[in-house]
């Protein structure tokens, strides 16, 4: 099992995200009503993580579709709550924590911020897998694995990446995420991931929580085989 990371060491939030294996990402373009189905989908499922993904609103706005998201996943339940960039909204929410992608402010600058809460990165490469680990990371996400619409312009990382990153042995939670669904999770467990996280897979199934307990299952399948 990874290693909780001192800053956070012995808080339930850090205790749960050791065993994250299914962290389920809203779309940034649903409206507010279908990011909630799939935050209750995740949950229902057994999702150990969910995200609030947005992109140019309003802040007020995403403020309130957070908090609403929040009652739905409060704290000390079996989901944790993150909110995708914004220190300040996941803060005032009273999310578990914040996720930044290689270009939003600094691992050490949002630990000043927000001391408590959970910070993960975005990584693309096993050099940048190897330095969120340092700066300070609780957790990283690796991919995108396949290319995929919610990250236009973002070249595959592939298989290799996942394979490297297993090898690694990080002593940190990481997640495969880009293009994982029903047909591909399979591939991505084979290459070493013990965690994996969706989004369309997930956002646009005609049964939300269906295809996240599907995932959720080839995961624990996965590392009781392992």
């Amino acid at each position: 099992m990874p290693v909780v990371p001192e800053h956070t060491a012995g808080t339930p939030a850090a205790e749960r995200l050791a065993r994250v294996r299914l962290y389920v990402v809203t779309a940034a373009e649903d409206p507010p009503e279908r990011v909630l189905t799939t935050v209750r989908a995740a949950r229902d499922a057994g999702a150990e993580v969910v995200q609030l993904r947005r992109k140019g609103e309003d802040a007020r706005l995403t403020l309130r579709l957070a908090e609403r998201c929040r009652e739905l996943v409060p704290p000390g339940g079996g989901t944790l709550f993150i909110v995708n960039d914004r220190v300040d909204i996941a803060m005032a929410a009273g999310a578990d924590g914040v996720h930044l992608g290689q270009d939003d402010l600094p691992l050490a600058a949002a630990r000043r911020l927000w001391p408590a809460g959970l910070v993960g990165r975005s990584t693309h490469s096993l050099g940048q897998a190897f330095a969120a680990q340092a700066e300070g990371a609780d957790y990283i996400g690796v991919g995108p694995v396949w290319a995929t619409p919610t990250k236009p312009g973002r070249p595959a990382v592939g298989l290799e990446l996942v394979r490297a990153v297993a090898a690694a042995r990080l002593r940190i939670p990481w997640v495969a995420i880009g293009g994982v669904d029903g047909t591909t999770v399979d591939a991505v467990l084979a290459a070493g991931a013990r965690a994996v996280a969706a989004v369309r897979a997930v956002t646009a199934a005609s049964d939300p929580e269906a295809a996240a307990r599907g995932l959720h299952a080839a995961v624990r399948a996965a590392v009781v085989a392992a």
